[in-house]
């Protein structure tokens, strides 16, 4: 099991990608934690319209902005991690 996840970065260390195919890559965490951000900051009730969570808004302004500023997915994930350790203990 453990093979077929490390086995394409063996491999594409030894291999460099076509230019489009690493452009298209490059896209891929924005991505993910576009759909990990929106998916956590609306809540979704029957027989209404989904309403704001604001304690995972209030948290994501400064991972948003270390986001901005570092543009490093560690960076922003910590300081996403840390801002909502924050909120839920004020």
């Amino acid at each position: 099991m453990w093979l077929s996840k490390v086995l394409p970065f063996l491999l594409l260390k030894k291999f460099n990608l076509p230019k489009l195919i690493a452009e298209y890559l490059s896209f891929v965490p924005v991505v993910i934690m576009s759909s990990l951000w929106f998916s956590e900051l609306f809540v979704q009730k029957l027989e209404s319209l989904p309403s704001i969570n604001w304690s995972n808004f209030w948290a994501s302004l400064p991972g948003l902005l270390a986001a901005i500023i570092s543009k490093n997915l560690l960076i922003t994930v910590i300081v996403g991690i840390i801002s909502m350790a924050i909120i839920r203990l004020i």
